[in-house]
């Protein structure tokens, strides 16, 4: 079964939303940055069935990374989450699902469950 990679910089938000993937049955690898996101797909990316990314990220926003993303991962499901409901614009075209945060558990799991149901 694909996996899902999990990136927010806040290690608190990682947390929960890794626990709460867990506990539902994903499998889960983490990253805090855009930049150890790469690094990591690099490593796992054929096993990666989902990226879930907070918008703001240390060193440049979500949408750069989704663009550099497309170029190597171009049908990947990405789920981007922010606060900030205007952040949705920097996402047209990208092909991804915009969530604002909070995001309830539940919501969560089934968006994952989606996701990795078409990729596999």
């Amino acid at each position: 079964m694909k996996q899902v990679l999990l990136i927010d910089d806040d290690p608190t938000q990682l947390r929960v939303r890794e626990m709460i993937l867990r506990g539902s049955g994903f499998g889960v690898s983490v990253a805090t940055s855009a930049e150890s996101a790469m690094a990591a797909l690099r490593t796992i990316g054929p096993r990666v069935g989902l990226i879930i990314t907070d918008h703001i990220l240390p060193g440049a926003p979500g949408s750069e990374f989704v663009r550099e993303l497309r170029q190597v991962m171009p049908d990947v499901f990405v789920i981007v989450l922010s606060g900030m409901a205007e952040a949705e614009e920097e996402y047209s075209g990208l092909n991804v699902i915009f969530r604002q945060k909070p995001i309830p558990p539940a919501e969560l799991i089934e968006l994952a469950r989606l996701a990795l149901r078409e990729a596999a």
